[in-house]
């Protein structure tokens, strides 16, 4: 909990906002969606899409129901992992409690590129 708060303290210091939390039902996740959306003052919701065994077809799902630009996704490894080698075409380990950008290109498949993914560590550091 003093991990998530202080990365928290540390998006907000930089000015990281997204339009949306959306955060697995499953009680850590939801608990970690909740301490983000204080310290940046920005909604969440949950979505049992993001529950564990969240795919392609779930995230294609939740970027037709919301139409935001920047989406902020609590969920669980190794899905968050898989998903992201999956858009970019690169190996990628999420770390518990850290995070990844990966900007979507336009079309119709889904497609991106990491643009940074940051360790726990790494975040509380800065």
């Amino acid at each position: 909990r003093k991990r998530v708060t202080a990365i928290a303290k540390t998006l907000r210091e930089l000015e990281f906002h997204p339009n949306v939390i959306l955060t697995s039902p499953l009680p850590r996740a939801y608990e970690t969606a909740a301490i983000v959306s204080a310290e940046l003052g920005i909604e969440f919701a949950m979505t049992p899409l993001l529950a564990p065994g969240f795919d392609l077809n779930g995230l294609r799902q939740l970027l037709n129901e919301h139409n935001a630009r920047d989406i902020l996704f609590v969920g669980h490894e190794p899905d968050f992992s898989l998903i992201i080698e999956t858009l970019t075409g690169g190996k990628v380990r999420m770390a518990k409690a850290g995070l990844a950008r990966v900007d979507l290109e336009d079309g119709a498949t889904l497609t991106g590129q990491l643009v940074w993914l940051a360790p726990p560590k790494i975040l509380q550091a800065l």
